[in-house]
């Protein structure tokens, strides 16, 4: 069926919607796309509501009405109609995530969105899985694997947001397959960037290219026991914060930009040890691939040939959008959106919140 995947990550930007079709085993065709910011005001009370265990109503209808505005424009300028499309799945805004206390809180109401687009409507992916034990996060690997089919193994695919994660994908089975947040991404960068400049991003990295990294803060950061715990494990968004003012204390501009990125390359280095072999390439997805001197960072420390996802035609700018249109319809099958190797929980296990139309 055809299916439209709305996301909006902890990188706090905005909404992507895609359309793929799918029988949640394949991805048979790829649609059309759109992805739209946020605007500052709404922005503003997400990072107002980050890290509060409990939702905003108001703040939910918010960002549910501004999907909708999304869908109602991805379908119009693309000539469609809600009966063109079987499924949306509606992933809603992340702003608490504690899997430990059993607390994974995405913002965003499933009956008012399949209300107001007269589409059947799956959210809450990630709820059952922690309440099953699993980590909730990182939900894309499954549809990572399923896009990976034809390519030579193992490979790696990371996904640079506000957080990473990364999916190892092996050649054995259909469910060879290991994933995990790595550490911090964009999201403390971005953070950092904006409290200096205004400025939503580091566009290309120059700002951390022209700085320079205090090694013995580094490698304080990276002595926190995260980066030692084997896998299953996850992050909020806001979990390295206190590290992160050790990196930047004091720093400059560039300078706290180029520790923060250093960081962040750092704990992505040290995801290797966890791999049951290392890959013949990484895939690099999400906003973070755009920042040149972070790739460039990486390409220099992986071992290993370092590319966009959009070398093997893959759409990098809506990979997570279309895993939660993919996850939709798995749903719906009743198929499992996540596993033992991808969240630590017990089994594989499947969730979300049908709301009909």
């Amino acid at each position: 069926m055809m299916a439209l995947g709305l996301m909006s990550g902890t990188s706090l930007d905005g909404v992507d919607a895609a359309i793929i079709e799918t029988d949640g085993h394949r991805i048979t065709a790829s649609g059309p796309t759109l992805s739209q910011a946020y605007p500052d005001a709404l922005r503003d009370h997400i990072r107002g509501q980050l890290g509060q265990p409990d939702s905003d109503r108001n703040l939910s209808h918010s960002i549910t009405d501004f999907h909708l505005e999304i869908i109602d424009k991805l379908l119009k300028v693309n000539s469609l109609t809600s009966s063109n499309i079987g499924i949306i799945g509606f992933h809603g805004q992340t702003t608490d995530h504690r899997p430990d206390d059993g607390v994974t809180v995405q913002i965003g109401d499933g009956a008012r969105l399949a209300k107001g687009s007269g589409i059947d409507v799956v959210n809450q992916f990630r709820l059952a899985d922690v309440k099953a034990g699993g980590e909730g996060a990182p939900f894309a690997p499954l549809y990572h694997a399923a896009l990976a089919e034809p390519l030579a193994k193992p490979v790696a695919v990371l996904n640079l947001g506000g957080v990473a994660n990364v999916t190892w994908i092996g050649q054995e089975t259909d469910e060879d397959i290991l994933a995990f947040d790595t550490g911090p991404a964009s999201a403390l960068i971005d953070d950092w960037v904006h409290k200096h400049t205004g400025e939503a991003f580091d566009s290309g990295g120059d700002i951390a290219a022209s700085g320079s990294v205090d090694d013995q803060r580094l490698a304080q950061a990276m002595a926190h026991e995260y980066f030692s715990k084997k896998p299953p494990k996850s992050l909020d968004r806001n979990d390295f914060v206190e590290i992160s003012q050790i990196l930047v204390e004091g720093c400059s501009l560039a300078d706290g930009a180029a520790a923060l990125t250093a960081f962040t390359v750092a704990s992505i280095v040290a995801a290797r040890q966890f791999f049951p072999e290392q890959p013949k390439r990484w895939l690099v997805t999400g906003g973070g691939r755009h920042n040149a001197f972070m790739m460039e960072s990486l390409a220099g420390r992986l071992e290993a040939p370092v590319a966009s996802v959009g070398s093997v035609g893959w759409r990098g700018d809506f990979l997570e959008a279309e895993a939660f249109a993919f996850l939709a319809v798995r749903c719906l099958y009743g198929l499992p959106l996540s596993l033992p190797g991808t969240t630590g929980v017990a089994v594989p296990t499947t969730g979300g919140q049908l709301h009909r139309a």
